[in-house]
């Protein structure tokens, strides 16, 4: 079989390059402290679709810096006592999709949030603020300034703050609770059960933001994780700075989160994957110490994997046992 990276056995062993900052978990602890001690000011507006069976609104929190994030939220309109639901996370700069393509999870008996991330395709507010480059560019957003500044620091807050709102529900059972999606949605599904302990499954499809170090020294930043030579092109030609800024990175990288993971994950991987190499995702695999299981595609790289929405399916339908 070709080759793009590692030997499988070699994946299955692999802990990472990109470094990780000393004071990592103080980090995130007191980014969580923010998170908490901002008043969400929950609002669902009723959208008038016609979804038989199925209520929809658009859901609007406030995260930290005062943005205002949205996330299409559809319940099922006769169920009776607590179910299930699913937050849903999307590919990197796109949006939550069509209210269609999420009916078939209501009909399953779930409620399902999914969020726009800020700044990208959807209707999430990016409130700026930051010195240097923003053009195009969002995992180094906020690298020539604090790294309480990374854009990512706050959309992973996003994600995990939707994850507590939704669990406050009435109708939702907390206990009950999935996470899911591909690339960037794979890694932000990651994030929030990394920030949000009490998500119980996980799904993440080829998971992108892992291992960031890795991605350059393979020569695969490009596409997705393009801006990674941007950067160093246009702000440090020479890699004078090259140990710093990877280690700044390591804030929001999906690997050093990976620990926290209390969910049973299922990922999902093609081993010619050249957007989000295999091994960058196996290195937050590997340090996931909860349940879990990794589907091989040895064919396939970043695009649809068959049968992988079915795997899916029956994977998160044990959230109703």
């Amino acid at each position: 079989m070709p080759l793009i990276d590692m030997p499988l056995e070699q994946l299955m062993l692999y802990q990472g390059k990109n470094p990780k900052p000393e004071d990592f978990d103080l980090y995130w602890n007191r980014a969580l402290a923010e998170m908490r001690s901002v008043d969400p000011r929950v609002e669902l507006v009723p959208c008038d679709i016609s979804a038989r069976g199925v209520e929809c609104f658009h859901l609007f929190f406030t995260g930290v810096e005062g943005a205002r994030v949205h996330a299409k939220y559809l319940r099922p309109k006769f169920a009776s006592g607590k179910h299930p639901a699913l937050l849903f996370f999307h590919g990197y700069s796109g949006n939550s999709g069509d209210w269609f393509a999420h009916l078939g999870w209501v009909s399953q008996g779930f409620s399902v949030a999914a969020m726009d991330c800020r700044g990208q395709g959807g209707l999430s507010e990016d409130v700026g603020g930051v010195k240097g480059n923003t053009l195009r560019g969002h995992i180094i957003r906020g690298l020539d300034d604090s790294p309480d500044k990374l854009l990512f620091r706050s959309i992973f807050l996003d994600c995990a703050e939707l994850a507590g709102i939704v669990m406050s529900m009435p109708e939702v059972d907390e206990s009950r609770v999935g996470a899911f999606g591909a690339s960037q949605g794979g890694g932000l599904a990651l994030a929030c059960a990394a920030l949000e302990p009490r998500v119980r499954r996980v799904a993440s499809t080829y998971p992108f933001l892992c291992d960031y170090q890795r991605v350059w020294e393979m020569d695969y930043a490009k596409a997705a994780y393009e801006e990674l030579a941007t950067y160093f092109r246009l702000f440090d030609p020479r890699h004078e700075r090259e140990r710093d800024v990877f280690t700044k990175l390591g804030y929001i990288d999906v690997q050093h989160l990976a620990p926290r993971i209390k969910a049973e994950v299922l990922m999902l991987t093609g081993l010619m994957d050249t957007v989000c190499p295999p091994s960058t995702q196996f290195a937050a695999y590997n340090k996931i110490s909860s349940k879990k299981n990794v589907l091989i595609y040895p064919d396939f790289g970043h695009e649809s994997l068959p049968q992988a929405s079915d795997k899916i399916l029956e994977f998160m339908s044990y959230l109703w046992e």
